[in-house]
């Protein structure tokens, strides 16, 4: 199927610029400050200016609820996503502001009946690798275990995707599988993206 494609983990504003022209239809911004993709100090006019059909998104880890929100309004996100463990009721306060996306690391181990809950408070899951680093480690999961995944709900997939995944990506068949999100596996260096490869990914993927 035809996913949608996310680039996670911009930062510098002539990378954003280029990987603009890909027209991805997500583009990610690490707030977290413990990630090596941290935005720091980039301006918020350099966010804002991006063309409104490409959804802004805030990636947020166990933030204050009243500081995503600020970050919402200062930055214009058109997106939030959450990759701590946040609650439902968390996720249900920021319907109506962005799109939310609540993130869950995958392993032999996950328990998916912990979905349930957040069903009706969310707008997208985002299935990545379980790692303590809440992301971005280049590692992928055995995406058998989304077999074990039952509910409706659409979804990212995330975690250490790069050229060589193109061919099992193509194979997915699961309606629900929405939009497939890169970030370690296509870069230079932390928040700098190989926009050579990621034009190749596109191209491969069709999205």
């Amino acid at each position: 199927m035809k996913a949608q494609l996310k680039i996670c983990g911009m930062r510098v504003p002539a990378n954003i610029a280029e990987a603009i022209a890909l027209q991805p239809a997500y583009m990610g911004f690490l707030m977290y400050p413990g990630s090596k993709r941290f935005i720091a100090d980039l301006d918020a006019a350099t966010i804002i200016s991006i063309p409104a059909d490409i959804k802004t998104t805030g990636v947020f880890v166990n933030e204050e609820l009243e500081a995503v929100k600020k970050a919402i309004d200062l930055y214009h996100f058109k997106a939030v996503q959450l990759h701590g463990n946040e609650s439902p009721d968390y996720c249900m306060e920021l319907q109506g502001k962005a799109e939310v996306i609540k993130a869950f690391g995958i392993d032999e181990t996950f328990d998916f009946s912990t979905l349930e809950a957040y069903a009706d408070a969310v707008d997208y899951f985002l299935f990545d690798t379980q790692t303590p680093e809440h992301g971005g480690s280049g590692k992928a999961f055995n995406w058998h275990l989304l077999e074990n995944y039952t509910l409706q709900k659409s979804y990212f997939l995330s975690g250490g995707i790069g050229l060589a995944n193109a061919p099992g990506l193509l194979e997915i068949r699961d309606e629900r599988f929405y939009a497939i999100d890169v970030n370690s596996r296509f870069e230079q260096s932390p928040g700098l993206k190989d926009i050579a490869r990621l034009t190749e990914f596109k191209k491969l993927l069709g999205c």
